[in-house]
């Protein structure tokens, strides 16, 4: 494995990273707005769904991903009816896995900023006039801010760090699936312990930056409260 694989890994990482966190904040938001306001009696099990991501294995969720997505799979035979081949072991794969993966990193504070901030900005927005589209966008949205935030930084730093889900829908094809956490790992079967040590290092300190910028995000979001 070169520098250029080394290099090849970091820039798909973070490809990986910042569309997984693109489409998780659209998708994770107008979940996290629902689970706030609703008094639905789906609240519950669609929270449960969510959130069951953090509990499951991930290589239980990535056999299941792959199942779906792979040949013989309802997904894999719908994207191969539409000519668009099938998704496991491609980067198209890998956002979907990570998506899903890291969907209750993105909803959980999200949803928590919108329950902190109480009903009382929409019922004054809609006093004023506002259509619920116009609030959400104009006065939701921003007084959310700290937990889209975070919900971004947890998101990318999740995907960055995936290993278990990665791995089983998209294995370690150099330049097309071979992220950070699989280059380490393919480092160690090759025990090449030295450059596993160097990569090991850089997601300590990546994870590190994380924790501390998250601190600094609550911090300043306690001190505006």
């Amino acid at each position: 494995m070169s520098e250029e694989s080394v290099l090849g890994a970091v820039t798909l990482t973070l490809q990986l990273a910042s569309l997984s966190t693109l489409l998780l904040l659209i998708i994770a938001t107008p979940i996290a707005w629902w689970l706030a306001r609703t008094p639905s009696m789906w609240r519950s099990p669609v929270a449960a769904l969510v959130t069951l991501p953090l509990v499951l294995p991930p290589t239980v969720l990535g056999f299941y991903l792959l199942v779906l997505m792979g040949p013989d799979g309802p997904l894999g035979r719908l994207t191969e009816a539409l000519g668009l081949g099938v998704l496991s072991f491609t980067f198209t794969g890998l956002v979907i896995g990570s998506v899903i993966f890291s969907l209750p990193f993105a909803v959980q504070p999200i949803q928590r900023a919108f329950e902190g901030m109480g009903p009382r900005p929409m019922e004054v927005a809609a006093t004023l006039g506002a259509r619920p589209l116009d609030a959400f966008f104009s006065v939701a949205l921003p007084q959310a801010r700290p937990g889209l935030i975070t919900a971004a930084v947890l998101g990318f730093s999740h995907t960055v760090g995936e290993f278990g889900v990665v791995l089983m829908i998209g294995g370690n094809i150099p330049g097309e699936t071979r992220v950070i956490s699989t280059q380490i790992y393919g480092y160690v079967e090759a025990m090449r312990y030295s450059e596993a040590h160097w990569l090991s290092a850089l997601m300590v300190v990546f994870s590190f930056a994380v924790l501390f910028l998250l601190s600094s995000i609550r911090s300043r979001a306690g001190r505006l409260l």
